[in-house]
């Protein structure tokens, strides 16, 4: 039985299919996802990551990064404390906003996986570049939102999936570690299970905002 990875769903739709892999659409969440038996081995995984270059010494890469710090110092006041959740194997969004005056934490389940992060509390938590990999994005991004204090924002980079005609020329499905895909729709599903108050900036920003308490 095929199962959608973010809401559980049971009734998946054929989306694309390529000599690669096959990809299928949620009627209920709207994510795009691949199936289990495409997922790569942990090692194999981490070796695709190890490829890659990013770091705080590389300009261009840290300019990119202002798309999630510059929403950031707009919102969270400074010395608030924040988490990088999947910080890569050279963090640099975490260094700018510390640069920025807040108090920063990392996690990276291979380059920083320190679970005692993960039992705090944040004011902001960011996921850049880090939700299409998720094999398990209802466990892990419920739990994000559980560690956002009242107030608080949790912030996903991501490119959303485009409309079926053009997905097969579409360069981002292409890396064998992309395996969930998310739609503006996607986003507003998860708001409405939230209840988050949810903002995005540009094509590819999605901010979730979560209400006190006292708010209904």
């Amino acid at each position: 039985m095929k199962i959608c990875p973010l809401c559980h769903a049971d009734t998946p739709a054929l989306y694309a299919k390529s000599a690669a892999r096959e990809h299928y659409i949620c009627a209920y969440c709207s994510l795009v996802f691949v199936l289990p038996s495409e997922y790569l081995k942990e090692e194999d995984e981490k070796k695709r990551y190890d490829l890659h270059t990013n770091s705080p010494d590389d300009p261009g890469y840290k300019t990119y990064l202002h798309k999630v710090s510059d929403p950031v110092c707009e919102r969270v006041l400074k010395g608030l404390s924040g988490l990088d959740f999947g910080s890569g194997p050279g963090p640099t969004l975490s260094k700018i906003l510390e640069e920025q005056g807040y108090d920063m934490h990392i996690y990276d389940h291979f380059y920083a996986k320190d679970e005692e992060v993960l039992k705090k509390k944040y004011d902001f938590i960011t996921a850049t570049e880090v939700v299409e990999h998720l094999y398990d994005p209802q466990t892990v991004l419920y739990r994000l939102w559980k560690m956002l204090k009242e107030d608080g924002l949790l912030l996903f980079l991501t490119q959303p999936y485009p409309c079926k005609e053009v997905f097969d020329a579409w360069y981002y499905k292409n890396d064998p570690t992309h395996v969930c895909f998310y739609s503006l729709s996607t986003m507003k599903w998860l708001a409405s299970r939230w209840d988050a108050q949810l903002e995005t900036v540009g094509k590819d920003l999605f901010i979730f905002k979560k209400r006190s308490a006292y708010v209904h």
